[in-house]
């Protein structure tokens, strides 16, 4: 797709070194950083996601999954470029004050994501606290999902290096659950069970194109997460040889996984069947007559859950932080702790309106508005790759080819379009918001005594 370069003399001065200084220690490493995006990319959805899926395209579980596959990583080769080139906390917000010079739409970028960060940690703090946590203990849904974020948050604090490391351990766990979907099933087959012929069905009634489209848009969800890893960038040792592997190899392995698992669900039940269930590979273990006890898939949902909420949080945070740093936020939140060197401040303010949102009985048109928000990141990820192929670094780092990222803009307004009225007006408030907050954090700056950007 692309290659590494040498930043041709001339580079801009404000250009960030691989080596560069920052407050932020530089503990993450290419093994931690895949499992971090492989962890992220791997959420709760996919214990859900092949029974809404089979209403769009029936037995050919798979088809939508390698198209969204493709569709991300589109988009994907636009933050490998972005990110080695300014590895920077901040993610989407830096590269679109980089590239469009306009404050307000940098901000309106990174409020977007940590919008759909701190919705998301809510609605997976509420996922946690639900019929999940009700197998092995009885508590108020509302006071689980607040103590839980809590928790979160002060794993979150105590260090970037051992919040990835429990991320490693919950992502094995994650993973597992999936693998034990794929061998009971591939048993099922070996004993003369299950049935191959479904893979290649799809509904009688629509056409295969349209289906896997309207299937695509669903399945797309599914990836999404790999954006966070643009957030951590500055605590990655040697970004420019270390990000896009991490990246490319965590989507490739997250989609050969969705695959094996779509078709193992596929196999062990018919398309109805896998509907009507609201956990559907609980269902496909319990057709292959595995014997394995319902507890056990339901603390291996639990710990996904938290996995994807602590990830999301770390993401959240680190928005936070650097937003703060480029005068976009106010300066307190850019503030750390002086031996752990996290940003408190963030971690605090962001796990606060987690934790106000949890109270908010109905969450569902509101994450979908969060998806439709990440969706004008990324195209705003993507119209910025190119402005800034101009922008020259002292330091390598990937390229992509200029026709990815103008395909990445296409495939999201792609699934934009499908999105309802109801979700639209929702994400303009959401924006509103954010565009008056901006001005009045400028006003606030330029306010006598307030502090101003250096």
């Amino acid at each position: 797709m692309s290659d590494t370069g040498t930043a041709a003399p001339g580079a801009s001065a404000d250009a960030p070194t691989e080596g560069g200084s920052t407050p932020l220690r530089r503990a993450v490493t290419g093994p931690l950083l895949f499992v971090f995006i492989l962890g992220d990319v791997l959420g709760a959805g996919i214990y859900a996601l092949m029974g809404v899926l089979s209403d769009r395209v029936g037995g050919a579980l798979w088809v939508p999954l390698v198209v969204a596959l493709g569709l991300s990583l589109l988009t994907a080769g636009s933050y490998a470029e972005l990110v080695t080139k300014y590895p920077k906390a901040g993610g989407a917000a830096v590269f679109a004050e980089r590239a469009f010079k306009t404050p307000v739409v940098a901000f309106v970028v990174g409020f977007s994501m940590l919008a759909a960060g701190v919705v998301s940690s809510a609605g997976l703090a509420l996922a946690f606290a639900g019929d999940y946590l009700a197998t092995f203990i009885d508590v108020p849904p509302t006071a689980a999902a607040i103590v839980f974020l809590g928790l979160v948050a002060a794993l979150n604090a105590r260090g970037i290096r051992e919040s990835l490391m429990s991320n490693v351990v919950m992502t094995v766990i994650e993973v597992s659950g999936l693998v034990i979907v794929v061998v009971v099933v591939a048993m099922l087959v070996g004993g003369g069970g299950g049935d191959v012929s479904r893979v290649t069905e799809f509904p009688s009634d629509t056409a295969p194109a349209v289906a896997t489209l309207s299937a695509a848009v669903i399945a797309f969800y599914s990836f999404v997460g790999f954006e966070t890893s643009a957030n951590l960038a500055e605590e990655v040792r040697d970004p420019s040889r270390v990000y896009p592997k991490a990246l490319f190899g965590s989507l490739a392995v997250a989609g050969v996984v969705y695959v094996l698992v779509a078709i193992a669900s596929s196999i062990a039940l018919p398309p109805d069947e896998l509907s009507d269930s609201s956990g559907p590979l609980l269902a496909v273990v319990a057709a292959s007559g595995a014997g394995i006890p319902p507890w056990v898939f339901s603390l291996i949902a639990l710990v996904a859950v938290a996995n994807g909420a602590l990830l999301t949080m770390i993401m959240a945070s680190r928005v936070t932080y650097g937003m703060a740093k480029q005068g976009l936020l106010p300066s307190a939140l850019g503030r750390v702790l002086p031996r752990r060197r996290t940003p408190w401040v963030a971690i605090v303010a962001t796990t606060g309106v987690a934790m106000a949102l949890t109270l908010v009985s109905d969450l569902e048109t509101l994450a979908s508005t969060v998806v439709l928000l990440l969706l004008v990141v990324f195209i705003s990820t993507n119209v910025a790759v190119l402005v800034l192929k101009r922008d020259t670094v002292e330091h390598a780092h990937f390229r992509v080819w200029p026709v990815i990222p103008v395909l990445g803009v296409l495939s999201c307004i792609g699934l934009m379009t499908q999105q309802p009225g109801q979700v639209w007006l929702f994400a303009g408030i959401f924006v509103a918001i954010g565009v008056a907050l901006h001005f009045v954090a400028r006003l606030a700056r330029r306010t006598p005594g307030s502090s101003t950007r250096g």
